[in-house]
């Protein structure tokens, strides 16, 4: 497996089936997908098929803004290889891709079931919870600084 640059259309399969599923929108496209500087990184098997999907938008987080920032957004990983460190491996590669280009902080608007994953990769959690607009689902803000 290999992390790499991918389009926005490659992304489009795995936002559906993994974080579409079970929500009220089949919509697997973000206003933010052709920003000047959005990257979408994924993680491609041994036959080059996508398997999980990252969308980093440069953004800084109210939290930390007047830091450099980055929203992860999009994360999906195909759900037979969930809990196998494929996300990982994708989330460790776009940090360091961003680190490298000077940005301080990395956050999300994660779900609630996924804030496991998150903690378990040095993000913190900020602030209340809150219902997602689009997916109805149960979300925080994560955050995981990038320099110390």
């Amino acid at each position: 497996m290999r992390v790499a640059e991918i389009s926005m259309a490659d992304t489009h399969a795995l936002r559906l089936a993994v974080l579409r599923a079970n929500t009220p929108t089949t919509d697997v496209t973000f206003p933010e997908d052709d920003w000047p500087g959005t990257v979408h990184l994924g993680v491609l098997d041994a036959a080059n098929l996508v398997v999980a999907t990252s969308s980093w938008v440069q953004r800084n987080c109210s939290e930390y803004p007047d830091e450099r920032g980055v929203q992860l957004r999009g994360m999906a990983t195909a759900r037979a290889l969930q809990g196998t460190g494929v996300g990982g491996l994708l989330l460790g590669a776009g940090i360091e891709r961003h680190r490298e280009q000077g940005v301080e902080v990395m956050w999300a608007r994660a779900r609630d079931t996924a804030l496991g994953f998150y903690l378990r990769h040095g993000c913190t959690v900020v602030g209340d919870g809150f219902i997602d607009d689009t997916t109805q689902l149960s979300h925080h803000v994560v955050v995981r600084r990038l320099i110390h």
